[in-house]
């Protein structure tokens, strides 16, 4: 927004701590964050159990000779598409309650399953949506690697028969990579992570298995530590910038760009390896982990509010034309009245209506601004909304880029048809000319 209004003047972008500093010099304005933490989660952390199972991880690894690059960390996570995320907003330093943000209505849910590796590599995500169909206009986001997975479910969750499958992709893309004889899977409670075929699979393919403590994944898993948050954040971000456009409702065909752009910024090396590390796993620390269990939750004590002082009337700045007509005609007063008296009250008022003529400038230069913003937006969705909807295949799972050849094979067998279509419209017009 600041350097919206610097680029409106031809002046040079704020630095990096711009936002910081400026707050600083106004008192009026503080920030403020919110976070969420589950009070049932602090209850069951037990320090006997963390130990318990780092001591298991430790002489896992030492039992199969697993080397680092094998160590493998993953799970699902959920979207609902239209949801974004809370967190730091600047408010009037008098406001108590919580600041509030429009969202899209729409929650249909999306499931991503997503692995990790100790040495910050990421496999390709494998997304589950809601419904029946793939259509062809999801597979077509230039955006998308032709490497990514999207499955359907009824209700976008993931079951057993997706968990195997998930499994299959992961087996896929991690074989080739791995060092040694074995990798080691670290991963919840989630029944469609201890089904008979997924456990058969695993054991096939030299694939070990280790499911942490029940209510400490927040602490034990590296995705949840380390991964996971700012991946949501990051989605959220997109989706604030779609409603910013004024794009008020979130489909599929909005989710994926979003959502590889939000991968793409968070999945990287060092947040993956910073996971690993948060988990205490690499480097293999458990007290770093067992320090955190002292966390005390308390109900925070409200502020005292300050004991309101009534002041005298003074020149406000306008922020209506209604109040800046009146401000005109008040300085206009003054000056045919009191020329010989204490300028001090007019300098006042013209200082404040200067104040509010500056504010319905830098209004206008951000409205151009957003009203730029909504034409690319709505240019991008226009082209997204005509592209094909053309059903693929029902249910089932798909690779983007299987999708894609797919599509190509679709469209030529159309322009074969057209041809022999046109071909055999020629040869009967012909005949019929050597007929008569």
């Amino acid at each position: 927004m600041a350097n919206c209004l610097l680029a409106d003047r031809n002046a040079s972008p704020v630095g990096t701590r711009w936002a910081n500093n400026f707050i600083k010099r106004q008192p009026e304005l503080k920030t403020r964050f919110f976070r969420r933490y589950d009070y049932q989660r602090a209850k069951c952390e037990d320090p006997t159990i963390i130990r318990n199972w780092f001591r298991l991880v430790e002489n896992t690894i030492a039992k199969y000779g697993i080397q680092l690059h094998d160590i493998w960390n993953f799970d699902e996570t959920g979207f609902m598409m239209g949801m974004i995320s809370s967190g730091m907003v600047v408010t009037g330093s008098e406001k108590l309650g919580r600041p509030k943000s429009v969202q899209p209505g729409n929650r249909e849910w999306i499931t991503v399953i997503q692995a990790i590796n100790a040495e910050g590599q990421a496999t390709e995500p494998f997304i589950i949506g809601a419904g029946q169909n793939h259509l062809a206009n999801w597979h077509e986001e230039p955006t998308l690697p032709r490497d990514w997975v999207i499955a359907m479910s009824q209700n976008g969750w993931t079951n057993n028969e997706l968990g195997l499958e998930w499994l299959r992709h992961f087996d896929r893309r991690t074989a080739d990579r791995s060092v040694g004889s074995y990798r080691l899977l670290i991963l919840d409670g989630h029944e469609s992570h201890h089904s008979v075929e997924f456990e058969r699979y695993c054991e096939a393919n030299k694939i070990v298995t280790l499911c942490m403590p029940a209510h400490a994944s927040h602490l034990l898993q590296p995705l949840d530590v380390g991964c996971f948050g700012p991946l949501k954040k990051a989605y959220g971000r997109e989706i604030e910038d779609l409603i910013k456009r004024s794009v008020h409702h979130i489909s599929k065909t909005e989710f994926f760009p979003a959502f590889v752009a939000a991968f793409q910024a968070t999945m990287t090396e060092k947040n993956i390896r910073g996971a690993f590390r948060g988990a205490g796993l690499v480097p293999f620390d458990p007290e770093s982990v067992i320090s955190k269990l002292d966390v005390q939750l308390r109900t925070p004590t409200p502020p005292v509010e300050e004991a309101s002082q009534t002041q005298p009337w003074i020149s406000k700045t306008p922020k209506t034309v209604l109040e800046a007509e009146s401000q005109s005609e008040y300085l206009n007063r003054r000056i045919r009245r009191h020329q010989s008296s204490s300028p001090e009250s007019i300098l006042g008022a013209l200082k404040s209506l200067a104040k509010g003529t500056k504010a319905i400038m830098h209004e206008n230069a951000l409205l151009r601004a957003e009203l730029g913003e909504v034409r690319d937006a709505n240019e991008i969705l226009s082209r997204r909304r005509r592209a094909k909807r053309t059903r693929l295949q029902k249910g089932g799972v798909m690779a983007v880029g299987e999708a894609r050849d797919l599509i190509d094979q679709m469209d030529v067998d159309m322009q074969v048809v057209a041809e022999s279509s046109r071909n055999g419209g020629q040869g009967r017009s012909a005949r019929r000319g050597s007929a008569l």
